[in-house]
């Protein structure tokens, strides 16, 4: 239904920031991107997927506790894009960073998104 392409990771220091964009390309018949609920969720490793934040159609933000004040989570329907921009990053927030998209109402659990992108490595040094 939805293709997700993640772009903007990389290596900072700590303290330091970077913006996390994720395209979505909605195929024909499967809606448009503003219909969508859009996520991000991350992984580091050895752990579990973590929910980050979330933007429903209407604009709605959560924030998992662990990022709040910090990261900021945005869209731009007319781009067919969501943003993650992530400052006074810390060492743990270390992860693969995915951004997923699902058609309803808005949920922190990964297993309710549809779509996913192939993520992209944030690396934060000390």
């Amino acid at each position: 239904q939805v293709q997700l392409a993640e772009s903007g990771g990389g290596l900072v220091q700590a303290g330091g920031s970077l913006r996390l964009s994720c395209a979505a390309s909605v195929r024909t018949f499967s809606g448009t991107f503003s219909a969508y609920t859009m996520a991000w969720f991350r992984q580091a490793p050895g752990k579990e997927r973590e929910f980050v934040a979330t933007i429903s159609r209407s604009g709605d933000i959560t924030y998992a506790e662990s990022v709040k004040g910090r990261f900021t989570i945005s869209r731009d329907n007319a781009k067919n894009t969501v943003y993650l921009q992530m400052n006074s990053l810390k060492v743990e927030d270390t992860a693969v960073y995915y951004c997923a998209s699902r058609r309803g109402i808005v949920t922190i659990q990964s297993a309710d998104f549809g779509s996913w992108g192939q993520g992209t490595q944030v690396t934060v040094s000390s």
